[in-house]
């Protein structure tokens, strides 16, 4: 059985308004996004967890790293989600 290598994560997910690759390589870390933030889960350990970012190397990267990727996941919610319905 072969497993697929995730995706790098990229400091920004990509500005469209349109469903991207990146975006679809990504869905179960937006997933996990949604669900720690919808916990309250610590931004520092989520991105640490989900992203595999270490915030005590560069805080201010990983900070905006979670920010526009927790932004494009709730932007999945509301506008994404309905491109990858219709494909």
């Amino acid at each position: 059985m072969s497993e697929k290598t995730p995706s790098p994560i990229l400091e920004a997910p990509p500005d469209s308004n349109q469903l991207t690759e990146y975006d679809r390589a990504h869905l179960v870390t937006y997933l996990q996004l949604l669900d720690a933030d919808a916990a309250g889960a610590d931004w520092q350990a989520t991105a640490k967890l989900v992203l595999s970012l270490d915030p005590a190397t560069n805080l201010e990267t990983a900070k905006r790293t979670y920010d526009a990727h927790l932004a494009r996941a709730y932007w999945m919610t509301s506008v994404g989600y309905r491109q990858l319905l219709n494909r």
